[in-house]
């Protein structure tokens, strides 16, 4: 049996590990940390903690009192932020290496991750749920509304003019209920979208020109793109649909002046989720959209994805739940953090791998 050096432990722990002086320089720092502080550990090195966590951070407050006990010290259930995501629950650990030298070990262990993946796998067989009644309940809509919009085209022509404007507003409102039928019906399609390979980053630039160019124009979209991120494996379309409709969902949030949308995209190996069977699925493509806006609401941010949900007075609920169900037909993840002034939307999707040709 071969040994395993100390080595490959470090770079192979599942959560954020720094080594740390006195001076709180970053010393070293594994793959995991890289996902947490947004760069790479080479460009980390030398850098002090604080320009990833802020001075006030609880991460230096907790250095800083190990610091004091001359001893381990650990925080349990804290929430801590980066300059560029947003907080995370997690439990801090520190233990010095060498007490003399001031030199620390920082395990940074996230412990909302799993919850969060769990809500969005419950986000997804909601989304199911409804599609089991769409496709019935779309076609029995229809068929009297069809009714409904003829027999009010036929009162218009025949009616004096208070009465044809009554019979305008039946049709309208008739009109704006197919609408919403037609909103639905997506949730009753069944059937396996059609895989290929997808540039997420054409899909985002899309996205974003369609936004800036009409209802978006007065807000400013900051991309921080990965730009040696793979392709994605999906549906080009639906995947222009989900990323518009999280943009116009926060450029409805903004304020009118002063509106910003990050859309930012990553790579993250270590994020995998159990399927059926022993399987595994890999979602190593990350991107967020976040926004600078109010915020949704503590008492709906559990439930955003579900059905029928929406923070707006006129909202219909299905935006996000459809985008849900488009996002777990990906294979996919999506989830949600909101506090006042951001809101962050990620989603994590498979790599496009090219099928074997047969013979």
């Amino acid at each position: 049996m071969t040994d395993i050096s100390l080595e490959q432990i470090w770079e192979t722990l599942p959560f954020p590990a720094f080594v740390v002086g006195r001076d709180n320089l970053i010393e070293r720092g594994n793959p995991a940390s890289e996902q947490l502080a947004q760069t790479s550990v080479k460009q980390m090195l030398g850098k002090p903690l604080s320009r990833y966590f802020g001075i006030n951070s609880i991460v230096i407050e907790t250095i800083r009192q190990a610091h004091e006990q001359t001893s381990s010290f650990t925080q349990y259930g804290v929430d801590v932020a980066t300059a560029e995501r947003s907080v995370l629950p997690c439990n801090l650990h520190v233990h010095f290496l060498d007490v003399d030298l001031g030199k620390i070990l920082l395990i940074i262990q996230p412990t909302g991750v799993a919850q969060k993946m769990s809500q969005s796998l419950g986000h997804m067989t909601a989304a199911r749920s409804v599609s089991a009644m769409a496709a019935t309940l779309a076609h029995e809509i229809r068929n009297p509304l069809a009714g409904i919009i003829g027999a009010s085209q036929l009162l218009a022509m025949n009616t004096d003019a208070e009465d044809t404007k009554l019979a305008e507003m039946i049709g309208l409102e008739a009109k704006r209920i197919g609408k919403l039928v037609d909103r639905v019906e997506h949730f009753g399609d069944q059937r396996p979208i059609g895989r290929a390979s997808v540039n997420i980053h054409d899909v985002l630039d899309r996205a974003a020109a369609s936004a800036a160019a009409g209802y978006g124009a007065h807000v400013t979209f900051d991309k921080n793109f990965d730009p040696s991120l793979p392709d994605a494996a999906g549906d080009s379309d639906l995947l222009l649909q989900v990323f518009q409709n999280l943009i116009k969902n926060a450029v409805e949030s903004v304020d009118d002046r002063g509106g910003i949308i990050k859309l930012r995209t990553s790579y993250n190996s270590g994020v995998k989720f159990a399927v059926s069977g022993h399987k595994t699925e890999n979602l190593p493509l990350q991107i967020e959209v976040t926004d600078n806006g109010k915020g949704i609401p503590d008492s709906l941010i559990k439930e955003i994805f579900e059905p029928f949900v929406s923070s707006k007075v006129n909202g219909t609920g299905l935006g996000l739940s459809l985008v849900s169900k488009i996002i777990g037909s990906h294979g996919g993840l999506i989830e949600c953090s909101s506090s006042e002034g951001r809101t962050t939307f990620i989603v994590r999707l498979p790599i496009w791998k090219k099928q074997k040709e047969t013979v």
